[in-house]
């Protein structure tokens, strides 16, 4: 019997030199996922026309089978590994990938950056990296390709990974990996090369095995949308299509964003053949629920603990294809799931040109075409979730008049002005600094703190858990004293807030709020630690009762790094 495999999309993105379609093709060949004979026609070709063979001109004989009615899609390449099936979408085109954004990348779930290591970081990387974040992408790696052309240079390497660092990580994006590859040879494709014996991580193929694979639509969070209610003999039954998540009988359910609480009733049925206890993502259905609330269409359905966002200033990543421009203080119409509300566009924070990718900054419009980061305000609390954690309740649709002539993705609440990082769940909230750097001043013969730019970190969300001056592992735990609270790190994304009396020892390294090390390796150590707080006693939150020279390592993850540089200065880019 035929078992279905796992499938997953990836886009790559990349300078058009900088071996993007070598990297593609290179993987075609060794995963033998090619066409029958397109090898050795690709060889005869080159022959004939006096030219070296290239990997990237694989590709072309893709875009030949399909000439002939084979369906394969030329932006829309298959591959596969013993482990699962993979898509790659690739972008050929600035102004056709922005087209796609919507419909093609934009059910990219994770990314490839390819980045020439002897030209550098070059402009069209640094718009690529932003593309990224306009998706919501948070699953990428950094191929540093051509790796050949430098003699497999470390040093070049890493500077290039602390240089990208700097740029993606002030947009919002986390790589996971920075792959040092020579595509045209396969050294680190398939294998690991041994050229470059200083790198200690996995070849691409192993890599991209290594990608989480989004949960099932059943096993996220419940968003049910109301798309109506009936009022059937003596009941009030609540009518929509569960999008995500799984919904029982009996259940405490949270209707948003009029804040009601109540329990799941029954779950309604035409026949007998039909009725059940439990509904998922896809179905639709009918529900009643334990207490008569006046309910209406556009209210989302979770469960108490996993709430969406309600806000009424959101902000959002939009691509305008409407043939009026789109313009500040105008009314327009917000559509998203079963809501339809009037909205006006707050701000214009930056508006990309989609044929240069050029940027603009504070603009009064957005012409068609273009797409653009704008705060947005609607006439009335919206439900939704940023388009990362979920899609189906993170995307949109904007209709000017009678026409539908906008969409996009909503990326984030707008944040009230902080001055540190925090890790969020729900109420519950920590303040951490480990993301922040240290630098030794030489003109001021001094160790200064650089802060990091102050971000909001929900559940789900990737972290930055490399910089300059500090490398932590992919699992690790953080505890703030103050608050009473662990943060569970696993495979670099924020798991869970736990409260500081429930924690138990899971063999990960734990850290302070600072990125120190807390010396523990044992749940014997984590008992003896918690001990000596004297949990018990009224806490100091101003000086904790812990003998820090014991407990505490704070080089073991970071280092002091050496600067000229006022650490004052304003950063380069801001998004």
């Amino acid at each position: 019997m035929d078992i279905a495999r796992e499938t997953l999309n990836i886009v790559v993105v990349g300078h058009v030199d900088h071996g993007k379609s070598t990297v593609i093709g290179r993987l075609l060949y060794d995963t033998k996922s090619l066409p029958e004979g397109a090898i050795e026609k690709v060889k005869r070709i080159s022959r004939e026309k006096g030219k070296p063979f290239e990997y990237a001109y694989l590709l072309d004989a893709f875009e030949e089978e399909q000439k002939q009615g084979i369906t394969i899609d030329t932006t829309r390449l298959q591959f596969q590994t013993a482990k699962r099936d993979y898509v790659i979408i690739d972008a050929p085109g600035h102004k056709e990938f922005l087209k796609n954004m919507i419909s093609g990348a934009a059910s990219a779930e994770a990314a490839l950056l390819i980045i020439d290591a002897q030209e550098g970081i070059q402009e069209q990387s640094r718009r690529h990296g932003y593309i990224l974040s306009l998706l919501g992408i948070q699953k990428v790696y950094v191929l540093v390709n051509k790796m050949d052309l430098i003699d497999y240079s470390r040093d070049k390497f890493n500077q290039i990974k602390q240089e990208m660092n700097d740029f993606l990580h002030n947009l919002g994006v986390y790589p996971l990996k920075y792959i040092p590859v020579a595509a045209f040879f396969g050294e680190n494709i398939a294998h690991p090369s041994d050229k470059m014996p200083w790198y200690q991580g996995e070849s691409l193929l192993t890599a991209i095995d290594l990608f989480e694979k989004e949960q099932g639509l059943e096993n996220k969070p419940l968003r049910f949308p109301i798309q109506d209610v009936y009022k059937f003999d003596s009941r009030r039954i609540i009518a929509g299509r569960i999008e995500t998540g799984t919904l029982q009988v009996g259940d405490e359910i949270l209707i948003s964003p009029s804040n009601k609480v109540t329990k799941v009733k029954s779950i309604e049925y035409w026949a007998d053949r039909d009725k059940r206890q439990s509904v998922s993502a896809g179905m639709s259905v009918g529900i009643t629920v334990e207490d008569e609330f006046f309910n209406q269409r556009g209210e989302f359905i979770s469960h108490v603990h996993n709430a969406p966002f309600s806000a009424d200033t959101f902000k959002i990543n939009l691509f305008w294809m409407g043939r009026q421009a789109l313009v500040k203080n105008r009314e327009y119409k917000l559509k998203l799931a079963t809501q339809e509300v009037e909205c006006e566009i707050l701000s214009i924070v930056k508006v990309v040109d989609a044929t240069t990718l050029a940027a603009a900054e504070n603009a009064e419009r957005v012409k068609t075409n273009d797409v653009a980061e704008v705060v947005l305000r609607s006439k009335k609390k919206i439900c939704f979730d940023e388009f990362k954690n979920n899609q189906h309740t993170g995307r949109f649709v904007i209709v000017d008049g009678y026409d539908v002539s906008g969409g996009g993705i909503i990326s984030g609440l707008v944040e009230q002005i902080q001055t540190t990082g925090k890790f969020v769940k729900h109420e519950l909230e920590m303040a951490v600094n480990c993301f922040d750097e240290y630098f030794f001043v030489r003109a001021e013969g001094a160790v200064k703190r650089a802060a990091g730019r102050a971000r909001v970190f929900h559940i789900g969300d990737i972290l930055p858990a490399v910089g300059k001056t500090y490398e932590y592992p992919a699992d690790f735990d953080v505890w703030d004293s103050q608050a009473n609270l662990v943060a569970k790190i696993r495979k670099t994304k924020l798991q869970d807030l736990v409260p500081w009396r429930e924690y138990q020892y899971e063999a990960v390294p734990l850290l302070d709020t600072y990125g120190a090390a807390i010396l523990i390796e044992s749940a014997a150590d984590l008992a003896k630690l918690k001990g000596e707080l004297d949990l018990g006693a009224e806490p100091d939150k101003e000086h904790p009762p812990v003998p820090a020279d014991k407990w505490f390592k704070f080089t073991q993850y970071r280092n002091i790094g050496y600067t000229d540089t006022d650490l004052t200065a304003a950063c380069e880019y801001h998004i």
